[in-house]
């Protein structure tokens, strides 16, 4: 246990809730801030993609004891359904037998968080508007509007959690020797729904994450708890192809009947969802440093926002806290070894998932339906189920394992470049799981 302090977190989200409970947990006392309402008083907004836990969410729950909650509002999703343009189905498993990742739906899981928090003794300020912070003395400013008259809130530390666009961030932007850099891709996401059938079962395979790989452009499902998938559609802002295309009903149904013809009879809501919900942007955004002294620190999306392709933000954003508990657990009340160590250590795995989360884009869009693609993944796992100790697929070391993003990345893009050697073999097609494939591995990898 630390000497308890009064420390402040600024947003409610799911790695700002995670972050109050373990702070709770070494004895402090945890105000958590959030300009919006209580979520567990709204309907979700229809701009959700739903997310998926891996083994370093599993961790960081797991660390105070909230993983059994946590598996009982999720789905098991094992392998990956992929959804020919001809209609035919092919199955991709993921890992070894038993190892998946849980579908769970962001609303659901941040509301049921929140009450956990409570529960552990974390008191929440929703609607309350932070403004600005005082570096040096983690002071909060809060108020009605920026403009208007502002409030002091004291504490002893803050936590910046408050996402990609942190005012937290802000205030240590003007700083000097801060760097930071976004970047909007040119491709943006609207949510769908496939709704649950008459008697509350799932309409296709709830244990698998679909994908409906068309180039530069997908559809993607996964399984709700109530028997509906949350389905986002993900394609350029412009050119063909485009959102900006799909201006009517008449456009919207003759795409969706060329492309993806096999949802017309889970989809019945198309037209209503898409014109209701909202187009989203996506954006990839770093900056360095992530601490001020020992007064201030950003965690989750305000300190790395990425993409959505690897399934990773809330993952990464927890093992932020599993690091930043390491840290506290060693360096005591240290609080500048605290945040330097923290900084040091997430900052190259925090670029390295976002670079990965870039790739498998392309990889989920376009290679999911290449059938070069497939022999190669399907080589690799044959491989490494003959030898575990020689190789991991790169998916593995990401998801099922909690080796570091960075260590993940080198050895990826290592692997990937034998890879490249063995898919140019004679027959490979037909030789994939000979001998000889498998001694040119071995020679490879030494």
């Amino acid at each position: 246990m630390q000497t308890p302090q009064k420390i402040a977190v600024v947003g409610s989200g799911l790695v700002g809730t995670l972050l109050a409970i373990y702070l709770k947990k070494q004895g402090h006392t945890v105000h958590v801030y959030d300009r919006s309402p209580d979520i567990r008083t709204v309907e979700f907004s229809g701009r959700s993609i739903n997310l998926v836990m891996s083994n370093r969410g599993w961790k960081a729950m797991q660390d105070v004891g909230l993983d059994d909650e946590i598996r009982k509002i999720g789905i098991p999703v094992d392998k990956r359904a992929i959804h020919l343009q001809d209609g035919q189905l092919n199955y991709q498993y993921y890992g070894k037998d038993g190892e998946a990742i849980f579908s769970l739906s962001r609303g659901v899981l941040n509301r049921r968080m929140i009450d956990l928090a409570e529960a552990e003794g974390v008191t929440f300020f929703f609607e309350h508007k932070i403004w600005d912070v005082t570096l040096a003395d983690a002071t909060l400013h809060i108020g009605e509007t920026e403009r208007g008259e502002w409030t002091e809130l004291k504490y002893d530390k803050v936590f910046g959690a408050d996402g990609a666009f942190s005012r937290i961030r802000h205030r240590m932007q003007r700083q000097s020797m801060f760097d930071y850099s976004q970047e909007f891709m040119k491709i943006g996401y609207k949510e769908l729904h496939i709704p649950a059938n008459a008697d509350g079962t799932h309409k296709i395979d709830q244990n698998s994450l679909h994908i409906w790989p068309r180039g530069n452009f997908m559809l993607m499902a996964l399984a709700n708890l109530d028997g509906s998938f949350t389905c986002t559609l993900f394609m350029p802002f412009e050119g063909e192809n485009s959102f900006e295309q799909l201006k009517d009903e008449q456009a919207l149904v003759a795409f969706f009947g060329h492309y993806f013809p096999d949802t017309k009879e889970v989809i019945p809501d198309l037209v209503k969802d898409f014109f209701k919900n909202p187009t989203s942007y996506l954006a990839i955004m770093k900056c360095y440093p992530w601490t001020y002294e020992d007064k201030i620190a950003l965690i989750g999306d305000s300190a790395h926002a990425i993409v959505p392709f690897y399934g990773h933000g809330m993952n990464a954003g927890f093992e932020d806290i599993t690091v930043l508990n390491e840290m506290m657990e060693r360096y005591g009340d240290d609080w500048k070894a605290i945040f330097s160590e923290y900084q040091k250590s997430r900052k190259p795995n925090a670029d390295a998932i976002a670079e990965l989360s870039l790739r498998n884009f392309i990889e989920m869009s376009t290679k999911t339906a290449d059938s070069s693609f497939l022999l190669q993944k399907k080589i690799e796992k044959w491989f490494s189920d003959k030898h575990p100790d020689k190789w991991m697929p790169l998916y593995s070391r990401v998801t099922f394992s909690l080796q570091p993003y960075s260590e993940a990345l080198a050895i990826g893009d290592l692997q990937n470049k034998i890879m490249e050697e063995v898919m140019q073999m004679d027959n490979i097609e037909t030789e994939w799981n000979s001998e000889a494939v498998e001694q040119k591995i071995i020679g490879l990898l030494q």
